[in-house]
């Protein structure tokens, strides 16, 4: 996968959580849940940007890790959003929990590879 297909798919998962949180209703758990996975989901594509341009193999590993720590956040948010039946249609949540799951294991799979090859 190249650099910029995972940044595009990043930009494109916090789109769909944007899309999907503005449909949900004004529920103060809606509320509450929205505004956080916002928060995360966006955070771990700022992030990702971030980590393209470390300053060493050691903050790019660092800043992968907070991109990671932010999808796994994300990713518990909506489960919980789903598990509470926040949304009236669950299929969009479960595209994005199976997006966020896939994300996940990119993430990991790079951070083993990037220490693997810095030790």
């Amino acid at each position: 996968m190249k650099r910029f297909d995972l940044e595009q798919r990043l930009i494109q998962f916090s789109v769909e959580v944007i899309k999907i949180c503005n449909k949900l209703d004004g529920s103060y758990a809606s509320q509450h849940l929205s505004k956080q996975l916002i928060r995360s989901s966006t955070s771990t594509a700022l992030n990702y940007g971030e980590a393209q341009g470390a300053e060493s193999p050691k903050d790019f590993i660092h800043k992968m890790k907070v991109c990671l720590k932010e999808l796994r956040e994300s990713l518990v948010n909506l489960k919980i959003q789903k598990g509470a039946d926040l949304s009236k249609d669950n299929n969009p949540v479960d595209n994005l929990i199976k997006e966020n799951n896939e994300l996940v294991s990119i993430f990991v799979a790079s951070i083993r590879t990037s220490q693997a090859k810095n030790r």
